[in-house]
């Protein structure tokens, strides 16, 4: 089987986990057509390199696709992904980045969960794993985010 993150050991030598954003999670959970098998490759080569980690907003996105908490956390079990605080050096960096994408002509559309959520990976030296690469590369620059080609 071939790796679907390139040199992935040597990206995260300076990162003490990997954030995993919630449309990954969702892909697999909801068995997406185009990015199930991406997702579910990119996380199991993440979990045999380092700790897979999530925070409150990954799981309240997530939750949006169960319909219980049991399901949720059948889903998201404790034992495979480590559950993290969100800083509070976070929320201010969130907001800078936030800032800055509105003053770019950013839309009101774009959920400032996502720039927190960046933002927590690059305070607590965590690599991304996202499909939204784009963003979080230009708010983000010093993040290793881990992303489809």
């Amino acid at each position: 089987m071939t790796t679907v993150l390139h040199n992935l050991a040597v990206r995260l030598r300076n990162c003490r986990g990997v954030l995993v954003d919630s449309n990954v999670v969702l892909d697999i959970a909801t068995s997406d057509a185009r990015w199930t098998e991406w997702s579910a490759r990119a996380l199991a080569e993440c979990a045999d390199h380092t700790a897979l980690i999530i925070n409150p907003i990954v799981y309240a996105e997530v939750s949006i696709g169960f319909s219980t908490i049991e399901a949720l956390d059948a889903a998201l079990p404790p034992a495979s992904y480590e559950r993290e605080a969100l800083p509070w050096d976070a929320g201010f960096l969130a907001g800078k980045a936030f800032l800055s994408y509105r003053r770019r002509g950013g839309q009101r559309t774009a959920p400032l969960p996502d720039f927190y959520i960046g933002a927590h990976a690059a305070i607590e030296r965590l690599a991304l794993l996202t499909r939204d690469v784009a963003r979080y590369r230009t708010y983000f620059p010093k993040l290793e985010i881990l992303g489809p080609p």
